[in-house]
């Protein structure tokens, strides 16, 4: 499904709430533990890759956040492909991060709190289809050993009404959306849908998270 129009965007955001808008507070990982040293990579999926793309990029220790396609082949990792919901591909962001600054836990945090509801099966708010499916893609054994721990820990701890429909996919490829589609949130942040769906998880993540707020986002480089 295609990005709505804001009347049909507000019709089902109020017929489906959407808990990331507002955050949702919930303990940080008790296991966050990682051999890395240098810069890391981290996939995650949590719905329009506009919002999770833009959460992360206001976060201190974030090197690069990155839009793109993860789950599907190559061939098919193109937005008009992707759209059809068919290809196995989520849209997804690549975070490079310095784990000597913001670990990945932190980043786990983030996500499950701010970015997107976990809850939310095949969809994540207005939007419909296996392409907005909350999921990770660990780079590392550590990563997929943290994020499984994480999400065990939620579970237990009952953070969410819902049962937790993440999934955990290791060592999948990650293919760079369009150019126009990054940095979106920053470049039109009065576009309906930024405005109604993510701008709110912005100034949640500022409220939430003050120590690793960043006011000026770190950009993906323009692309001709």
């Amino acid at each position: 499904m295609r990005r709505l129009g804001l009347a049909l965007t507000l019709a089902l955001s109020f017929a489906t709430p959407v808990l990331a808008e507002e955050g949702r507070v919930i303990p940080p990982p008790s296991v966050d533990e990682t051999s890395m040293s240098g810069p890391e990579t981290a996939i995650f999926a949590g719905g329009c890759f506009w919002g999770v793309q833009g959460v992360f990029q206001h976060l201190n220790g974030v090197i690069s956040a990155t839009s793109g396609y993860a789950g599907g082949a190559e061939t098919t990792a193109s937005y008009d492909q992707v759209s059809g919901g068919d290809t196995g591909h989520a849209e997804a962001v690549q975070v490079v991060f310095d784990p000597k600054q913001i670990s990945y836990g932190e980043l786990l945090h983030v996500f499950f709190s701010v970015a997107h509801d976990p809850t939310q099966l095949n969809r994540q708010g207005p939007d419909v289809g296996t392409q907005y499916r909350s999921a990770l893609f660990p780079t590392s054994e550590d990563q997929a050993r943290i994020a499984k721990a994480y999400i065990d820990q939620l579970t237990r701890a009952r953070a969410f009404e819902a049962a937790i429909v993440t999934k955990i996919d290791p060592g999948v490829p990650f293919y760079p959306a369009e150019g126009y589609h990054q940095n979106f949130l920053t470049v039109y942040p009065d576009h309906p849908y930024i405005a109604t769906v993510d701008m709110p998880k912005i100034a949640a993540l500022e409220r939430m998270f003050p120590d690793d707020w960043r006011a000026e986002p770190v950009l993906v480089p323009a692309v001709d």
